[in-house]
């Protein structure tokens, strides 16, 4: 039986893993200025980063939890799988592959 590539039901996995990890992604990448902030105190502190990172590791946190909360983020990952998911199903070729750049002969 074949998948409908229209099909917009979501598995569990899809849910759970899936589209939480785009959102962990997508999240990292819009709050990139606070995660550069954190790594940097931490590359910078050694064993006492917990102590001497607290507020950059606040404003990591705050940044990433405000998307992880909003409705319309998660709403936008899941659009996002779900096109590359219909994609997919349309042409066999996973993302990743697709995005690569053709080698071109000179």
């Amino acid at each position: 039986m074949a998948l409908d590539p229209a099909d917009q039901h979501l598995r569990h996995v899809e849910k759970d893993i899936l589209i939480p990890k785009i959102m962990r992604e997508k999240a990292k990448e819009r709050c990139s200025e606070q995660v550069q902030d954190f790594t940097k105190c931490c590359k910078n502190s050694g064993v006492l980063m917990v102590v001497k990172c607290r507020k950059e590791n606040s404003a990591m946190k705050e940044c990433l939890t405000a998307y992880y909360n909003d409705p319309a983020f998660h709403e936008e990952c899941k659009m996002e799988y779900l096109k590359e998911r219909e994609e997919f199903r349309k042409t066999g070729i996973p993302a990743k592959k697709r995005l690569q750049k053709v080698p071109t002969s000179m």
